[in-house]
């Protein structure tokens, strides 16, 4: 069954004036949809070479594998970490966890941004459950693979690749990552918090 584009889950203009409208046309209908076509032929190019018994191009095919599958499920986790009427801080069994976790909500914060302002190049903030700690972590991700821990449960994505921001802040990633807090939707990440355990 082939992978498909889930609908951005607010309208495109709904969280201005932190990220504009033709921004999250272009990094969802555009960028994110790119993610699921690159997935797609990267499963039918898998299954041809299983038919053929061909694995010349193995390689290639479980690096655009790896790379497509993560952008997408990032990028499902990303629009949903976002709401018009997010922002605050969170509640229950969420904040319990960050303050076991990391001390406290500001210093939470003050270590998720710092984190997601220094990935290298192209990337993602990443807050995680990590099961075999039964913990919060905050990872950094290159490109959408690389630098994860295996078996931890991303529950909060931050995107900071440049086409997620650029046209709102040019340059400067640190105004759009902080803007972030304005607009997360604490509860979708305390769902997935529970789905966790």
């Amino acid at each position: 069954m082939a992978f498909e584009l889930p609908p951005l889950p607010y309208a495109y203009n709904a969280l201005e004036p932190y990220l504009g409208e033709q921004t999250l046309t272009l990094h969802h209908d555009k960028h994110h949809q790119g993610y699921v076509n690159g997935l797609n032929e990267a499963e039918e190019k898998a299954a041809a070479a299983r038919r053929s018994g061909d694995y010349g191009s193995i390689r290639a095919i479980s690096d655009a594998m790896a790379f497509n599958y993560s952008g997408h499920i990032f990028h499902s986790i990303y629009w949903e970490c976002m709401s018009p009427d997010g922002g605050g801080q969170p509640q229950g069994a969420l904040a319990e966890q960050i303050n076991k976790d990391f001390g406290g909500f500001d210093a939470f914060k003050a270590h998720f941004l710092a984190a997601t302002n220094a990935v290298q190049g192209s990337g993602w903030g990443v807050l995680a459950w990590q099961p075999l700690g039964s913990k919060l972590v905050i990872l950094q991700a290159e490109k959408h693979q690389n630098l994860a821990e295996w078996g931890a449960q991303p529950i909060m994505v931050l995107d900071v690749w440049e086409h997620a921001y650029y046209l709102d802040y040019q340059n400067r990633r640190p105004d759009f990552t902080a803007g972030f807090f304005d607009v997360v939707n604490w509860n979708s990440i305390a769902e997935r918090l529970a789905g966790c355990r």
